[in-house]
């Protein structure tokens, strides 16, 4: 996707691009002056609507935009960036937060693969708990607030070694009485996204969708290696190689806990991120029930048709059901 605005510009008579420094599905991020507070720096988020879409949808899209926008802006976290300020320009919108410096974890899990060892687990796991501390502040909102992209690349630490989670783009508010229609382009990164968030209408997610993104994020931080995803795993559970046999310097207790979190089914996860939470730190016992290579959704091994096909048919059908889903409670 092309830099939609150049370094220089100045967007609402205030914010001036310094330059690009990120990108997703749903638009570019990029670092600002502010030049009404001299010295201060801010992330704007910029969220594009697929245009393909009718009219009455984008405006939806928007209007969904600026009602979760004026939600988050009302968030106070030390773990949050903080949101203070959104608007349009043109057909895009745009979410202003404070910019936070430092590395984000994917890079120390690439510097830890490039040294051929492993983040220590004492480390990942005192990040885990500020995560942990971060999504319980959200879902506990009224309405829950569910994040929707967890992911290493999303989460950055700072100088003091406080994390941020970042990166708003794909955030759903659960409101209880109406419908939210994914029109922003993208549905977060395959390889920490459940099953369930795939379809046109994600009306079914919920927080447990954020803890299976937890779950695989620490997989991929602890192994150095993205776990395969969900879809993969649907058709063979054999698929996902167990954290220990990559990095036997995880403990059987963190082990278990991920991948409790990174069950296909919903009901099979935590009931809570506190619970998956505890679980990590050794406070709460995992079910028995908890292997992955026992899932909900196995299906046999064998089939006549190749596993490609299979692969099509099932994430065509999962965005079909969604589809007709929103469109019967339009």
């Amino acid at each position: 996707m092309p830099q939609s605005i150049q370094n220089g510009q100045i967007l609402r008579d205030r914010y001036k691009i310094r330059e690009q420094i990120g990108q997703g599905g749903t638009g570019s991020i990029y670092l600002a002056e502010d030049t009404r507070l001299e010295g201060r720096l801010c992330a704007l988020k910029e969220v594009e609507h697929n245009q393909a879409l009718p009219a009455q949808f984008i405006e939806q899209a928007r209007e969904q935009f600026f009602r979760e926008a004026s939600v988050l802006a009302r968030l106070d976290h030390p773990n949050l960036p903080k949101v203070s300020d959104f608007f349009s320009e043109g057909p895009r919108d745009y979410l202003v937060m404070d910019y936070v410096p430092g590395k984000d974890l994917r890079e120390r899990m690439l510097e830890a693969r490039r040294n051929k060892t492993f983040l220590s687990e004492n480390e990942v796991l005192r990040w885990a708990v500020q995560l942990a501390d971060a999504l319980n502040y959200l879902h506990s909102q009224d309405p829950s607030i569910i994040h929707r992209d967890i992911k290493p690349s999303n989460l950055k630490i700072t100088p003091s070694g406080l994390i941020k989670l970042v990166d708003f783009g794909l955030v759903k508010i659960m409101a209880l009485d109406e419908v939210t229609i994914t029109i922003i382009q993208g549905q977060g990164t395959a390889l920490f996204t459940p099953l369930e968030q795939y379809g046109g209408d994600d009306a079914h997610t919920d927080a447990r969708a954020d803890i299976f993104s937890f779950g695989a994020t620490l997989y991929n931080l602890l192994t150095n290696e993205p776990p395969a995803e969900a879809r993969k795993r649907f058709l063979d559970t054999r698929s996902l190689t167990r954290p220990r046999e990559i990095n036997p310097n995880i403990s059987p207790r963190v082990e278990k806990a991920i991948l409790w979190a990174m069950s296909l089914h919903p009901d099979d996860r935590p009931k809570s991120v506190i619970e998956f939470r505890e679980a990590l730190l050794g406070k709460q016992d995992v079910p028995e029930r908890a292997d992955l290579r026992q899932s909900s959704f196995e299906i046999p091994a064998f089939s006549i048709f190749p596993q490609e096909m299979i692969a099509g048919i099932t994430a065509i059908g999962l965005f079909v059901l969604g589809l007709v889903t929103t469109l019967l409670k339009l």
